[in-house]
């Protein structure tokens, strides 16, 4: 590769990671073209971004983004696919889904190697049921605004169940 298309895709690569909060560093390559393929059509439909990288390519768009990312260097090693993603968990479900009917003692592909998710990173396979139960922000704002509601909705409740009277009301709190 020439010196000026390897500048190419290391500024492509910076653009890509400045532009997702979340991306996991993967193994893939033990898959044929079928399952490539499905592999490829998963990440589309559940928006995630699935790129073949050069390790030294990555590294050096890493360096010109902002912040420490050398705990990701470790995992740079082999072949590696990056899967970008704006939800935090989404790549982690796919990885878990997508290696469900592997054999026992078999290596299942994709294998995480390492992720950035939310500000943070975890290095290693081990680290794929962590990620997979990581809370969206969504799914954080409903937990939140579930709980907010709750204590609307025992005094609605018991303003219905007392007959809607301030000295049902104050009886049902005082019991409370």
């Amino acid at each position: 590769m020439k010196k000026e298309d390897k500048g190419i895709v290391i500024s492509q690569l910076t653009e890509t990671v400045k532009e997702y909060p979340n991306f996991y560093l993967t193994d893939i390559e033990a898959l044929n073209a079928e399952k490539t393929s499905k592999l490829r059509r998963e990440c589309f439909k559940q928006e995630i971004k699935l790129v073949v990288v050069k390790n030294n390519l990555l590294k050096k768009a890493l360096e010109n983004v902002d912040g420490d990312f050398s705990p990701l260097q470790i995992a740079l090693k082999g072949n590696t696919a990056v899967m970008f993603s704006q939800t935090a968990n989404a790549p982690a479900r796919l990885i878990k889904e997508f290696t469900k009917g592997a054999k026992k003692g078999e290596i299942a592909k994709p294998e995480l190697k390492a992720a950035y998710v939310q500000e943070s990173f975890y290095v290693g396979a081990e680290n794929l049921e962590a990620l997979v139960n990581i809370k969206s922000k969504n799914e954080l704002i409903g937990d939140v605004i579930a709980l907010l509601q709750s204590p609307a909705k025992n005094v609605i409740s018991a303003l219905q169940s007392s007959g809607q009277t301030i000295h049902g009301l104050l009886k049902t709190l005082e019991e409370r």
